[in-house]
């Protein structure tokens, strides 16, 4: 085999090279990496250039979020993900909603942020004074990159220069403000830091008015940022109290209020509690994330972030009681698209998108926070009245079931042993075992 870059290799070559570790089963290994390739060859050209080094592709299930209704219009919400209960736990949520009026949203900002970040040695307000005076300038100088999204009405809002004492001697930051319209706009922004960076650079270099030192600025990187506290949106219910209902075991409409209230009291002010609240606001939200082809790592990157924003991590969403109404939220910063990248690329991205109705990127905010409440109002409902394991487990079956081995006939009889028992997998085992000693 050549000498040359892994990355210069065919996919087969790839795959002769890393089989290797699997030894006697490496051509079991092989022929399972294989058989996952899309029998369509340019379909899978277009998989393979999506990400280096590729050699095959890795499925995932694709499902569907039915019925939910938000601001009075009702959406089946495609969902990409491989825990067995989520989906049908927001579905369940979904369905609990839209008989008591649905879900409302609001978006709250679309405003993303980059940063050009420099060193400069000088008097800062000398600097400062420079920079506002040339700032409508520069913002012309980098206009002409973002043609396309002006005539859409977004593009470059603003531009500041922030000393940064704080961070480094001498050091500056240039925080640009956009608003990308449909588009995520990753790239554009990045473009336009650097272009920023460059022309600041020279009209520095070239100003008369600043000594040689002076003249000298240096810049470190110019990066977007994934923190979006400004491209915000809201997702909430709400209730009459008693418009709750009886949730079984004693629970009725108020004690399930309060105890839900509780909580998430409990996630806004413990930390252990609110990582995995917020993960399971994030079960919803990554999944059509990832089913429209946006980026969930931005997402929950800001949402973490925004979740600890006043210095200690808490939930994202809150819940209150207030004058008989019980009402529950989630605020939350996203940037996603619905126009370029893999919304475009790739061919189950757009057909979620056209089962959503073609939304623009502001309407896949309000669903996609949507899909994250109805997920979490599902974990807190079960958490405080029949406690997670008993719904989780029994979606969980049948991934026990297919470790096991079993067959058509054997689920079958699982299912309806265990419709009223706690399902674990010592004891989906010993049922198994005990069924086919008389088989």
């Amino acid at each position: 085999m050549s000498k040359m870059g892994f990355s210069k290799f065919t996919k087969e070559e790839k795959i002769e090279t890393v089989i290797g570790a699997f030894g006697a089963d490496k051509e079991l290994a092989k022929e399972t990496l294989m058989s996952f390739w899309h029998s369509d060859d340019e379909l899978q050209k277009l998989f393979d250039d999506f990400s280096e080094n590729s050699i095959t592709n890795f499925f995932l299930p694709y499902g569907i979020l039915p019925n939910v209704l938000i601001n009075g219009e009702s959406y089946n919400v495609p969902m990409v993900i491989e825990e067995s209960s989520v989906v049908a736990a927001a579905s369940k949520s979904a369905k609990f909603w839209k008989e008591r009026g649905g879900f409302k949203t609001t978006i709250l900002g679309t405003k993303k942020f980059g940063q050009v970040h420099f060193t400069w040695k000088g008097d800062a307000q000398k600097l400062v004074d420079f920079f506002e005076y040339n700032k409508l300038s520069l913002i012309r100088e980098v206009s002409p990159l973002m043609s396309n999204m002006i005539a859409r009405g977004g593009g470059l809002l603003d531009i500041l220069l922030k000393p940064r004492e704080d961070i480094e001697d001498n050091f500056y930051q240039v925080w640009a403000t956009f608003d990308t319209c449909d588009s995520m706009g990753a790239n554009l922004i990045n473009s336009v830091l650097e272009s920023l960076g460059q022309h600041l650079s020279r009209m520095v270099a070239s100003n008369e008015s600043f000594s040689d030192e002076e003249r000298e600025l240096h810049i470190v990187m110019a990066i977007l940022s994934n923190y979006t506290p400004d491209c915000l949106v809201r997702a909430e219910v709400r209730c009459k109290v008693e418009e709750l209902g009886d949730f079984g075991n004693g629970i009725g409409a108020e004690l399930f209020a309060k105890k839900f209230c509780a909580a998430v009291k409990i996630a806004r002010n413990d930390i252990y509690r609110a990582t995995t609240h917020n993960k399971g606001i994030f079960n919803g939200i990554d999944a059509v994330v990832l089913a429209t082809g946006n980026d969930f790592r931005a997402v929950e990157a800001c949402g973490h972030a925004y979740a600890s924003r006043d210095g200690q991590y808490r939930s994202l969403s809150q819940a209150e009681v207030k004058e008989g109404a019980f009402r529950f939220w989630l605020d939350i910063p996203m940037a996603i698209g619905t126009v370029g990248g893999l919304t475009t690329l790739h061919p189950l991205a757009k057909i979620s998108l056209d089962l959503l109705g073609r939304p623009n990127a502001a309407k896949l905010m309000e669903i996609v926070a949507t899909v994250g409440l109805a997920q979490n109002f599902a974990a807190i409902r079960s958490l405080v009245t029949t406690g997670i394991q008993k719904g989780h487990m029994r979606m969980h079956l049948m991934n026990i079931l297919n470790q096991l081995q079993a067959n058509e006939d054997e689920c079958v009889q699982a299912k309806d042993f265990f419709t009223d028992k706690v399902v674990s997998f010592k004891g989906v085992r010993d049922f198994l075992e005990k069924i086919r000693i008389y088989h």
